[in-house]
């Protein structure tokens, strides 16, 4: 790339920022806070009821071995730091998650050992672990073995005050989002944990954070503004924690944190509704933007935990559900699902979990899924990385072999695809949705790409149009199991797992199927198939359901 290109492509990055983010930046590179080891005051007594949070599966399979994004590891050869796994494999191991994972208790010695060894191996304000994520995660995490297994052996207990003093001076105002609620949940838990005026200036910090960011990342019709359905199943985790948290120091919340736990907990059924409208029919998310099974707490396990606390998940109305504010629609006619990506990339300023998926979608035929979208294996700056949050890895129209929105590096958005014309319609016969945007038209002569679905109960008809016209490919990414065969230039079969038969066609065009891969799971790469149709100007596909 040119050194103009280069310097259009972080100006059409950079330009999206907030104040407090590049201030935060600047901040957080020329500071340097002094670490405090004072004495931790008493803990706080609680004086009301905790609730068992929910489960994750375990991550410890020895007492001091591991196994993190479907990666074992060991840690007398691998040590806390180092190439030797990723960087988001290393913050794992400093989140501590086993604390509160299934069979827990049964593993009481490994974690209390486990903890002792990383309080002497990480010096406080050193290495990857005192980063503010995994020590806003690792805080939140003690505190709850506290209160849900065992109490704390007394180093932890200490150090737990050192992190949390740490943490109040390294919040990621660089970052805002999800990072930033997580520093202020952090705060707030372990505010509520110790006694004495510094807690207590650690809630007042953490309660004005949450009251700004919780309208701002939690939209009226519900959703995460990441726009990610594994990250908001994180965020339902998060509110939940935290009213389970108010309740159990009751005594202690003032009424401004009292209100604050009514706020959480009146935001938690619209929250489930998303999670499900999001959902397939496996009961599982489907897989827009940074999203991938195995991270957030199982939908089941949120909603177990949600009605624990005395909060009633609503169930998925059937029909047509349009999410506004976060740019999604589900549509349900019979036994099919389609979920369908119409919104922007995320926010201006935050992009980061985002992906060139505008207009793709996944569907399902009861239990089985049959379109999708190809998820999410890694982070960090490979060139897998950025070919998994491309265009070409999604259900929808590529041209030129570029992508919609102006991907690069890791977790960099350029120029993006905006999002108009969006159209709903629900009548007996049919479900009707319409959206265009206009991605490729920052190339010369690039055109809009409008799509439009129909689902009809044994039919879905997708129109795809390029104006001004040009040459285009829609894919149909397939799950592992189900395979497309071509019949004909325009027409051909998918057969599901179950060994159903689906005809489809595709006027105006000319398809071919070609190897593809599917990341249900970090680490975990399946392989798949890719039907791509070929087309100019426009082209119309069915998929017969009959």
């Amino acid at each position: 790339m040119s050194k103009l290109g280069t310097a259009l492509l972080y100006w059409h990055t950079l330009k999206y920022l907030r104040a407090r983010q590049v201030f935060g930046r600047i901040w957080l590179r020329i500071a340097r806070p002094r670490v405090d080891g004072a004495p931790a005051a008493p803990r706080r007594g609680t004086s009301g009821r905790w609730v068992t949070p929910a489960r994750r599966p375990a991550s410890m399979t020895g007492p001091e071995s591991f196994l993190f994004l479907n990666e074992p590891g060991d840690l007398d050869a691998l040590g806390w730091e180092g190439p030797q796994r990723s960087h988001l494999w290393r913050y794992n191991q400093h989140y501590f998650d086993d604390l509160n994972a299934e069979g827990a208790a049964e593993r009481l010695s490994w974690h209390h050992a486990l903890m002792q060894r990383w309080i002497a191996e990480n010096p406080p304000a050193t290495g990857t672990g005192w980063d503010p994520y995994p020590t806003s995660l690792r805080i939140v995490n003690w505190i709850k073995h506290a209160l849900t297994v065992a109490d704390l052996p007394r180093e932890a207990q200490q150090s737990l005050a050192v992190q949390a003093r740490w943490l109040a001076r390294r919040l990621e105002w660089h970052l805002l989002g999800n990072h930033l609620f997580a520093n202020a949940k952090a705060l707030l838990f372990a505010s509520f944990f110790f006694e004495g005026r510094e807690a207590e200036r650690w809630r007042r910090r953490a309660v004005s954070i949450l009251r700004a960011q919780l309208p701002e990342q939690i939209l009226p019709d519900g959703g995460h503004f990441e726009l990610s359905p594994m990250y908001h199943a994180l965020a339902i985790e998060d509110l939940a924690d935290m009213v389970n948290l108010i309740a159990a120091f009751g005594t202690a919340a003032t009424p401004a944190e009292a209100a604050l736990a009514r706020d959480f907990a009146a935001r938690l059924p619209g929250m489930l509704e998303w999670l499900d409208a999001m959902s397939h029919p496996d009961g599982r998310i489907a897989f827009f933007n940074d999203a991938t099974f195995g991270i957030a707490p199982a939908t089941p396990r949120l909603k177990e935990y949600a009605h624990r606390l005395g909060v009633a998940a609503v169930p998925v109305r059937d029909g047509l559900i349009h999410l506004e504010d976060t740019g999604f629609a589900r549509l349900e006619r019979g036994a099919a699902i389609l979920i369908c990506d119409i919104g922007n990339v995320g926010p201006d300023y935050l992009p980061g979990h985002a992906h060139a998926d505008t207009l793709s979608f996944e569907l399902s035929l009861g239990d089985e899924r049959v379109v999708v979208n190809s998820g999410t294996s890694e982070y960090g700056l490979s060139a897998e990385r950025l070919r998994q949050r491309g265009t070409a890895a999604h259900s929808t129209v590529l041209v030129g072999a570029e992508n919609s929105s102006e991907m690069w590096s890791g977790f960099r958005v350029a120029r993006r695809a905006r999002v108009d014309n969006v159209a709903t319609a629900e009548t007996a016969e049919a479900l009707s949705l319409c959206a265009r945007h206009d991605g490729y038209s920052r190339f010369p002569l690039g055109p809009r790409h409008t799509r439009r679905w129909r689902l009809d109960e044994d039919r879905l008809t997708i129109t795809d149009q390029l104006e001004p016209s040009a040459a285009g490919e829609a894919r149909y990414h397939l799950p592992p199991g189900v395979a497309a065969t071509i019949s004909g230039p325009e027409t051909g079969t998918i057969r599901l797992a179950s060994g159903r038969i689906l005809n489809w066609r595709a006027n105006g065009a000319s398809a071919h199927v070609e190897p593809s891969t599917w990341h249900p799971g970090f680490g975990m790469s399946q392989p798949a198939q890719c039907l791509a149709v070929s087309f100019s100007g426009s082209v119309t596909f069915d998929l017969d359901f009959s």
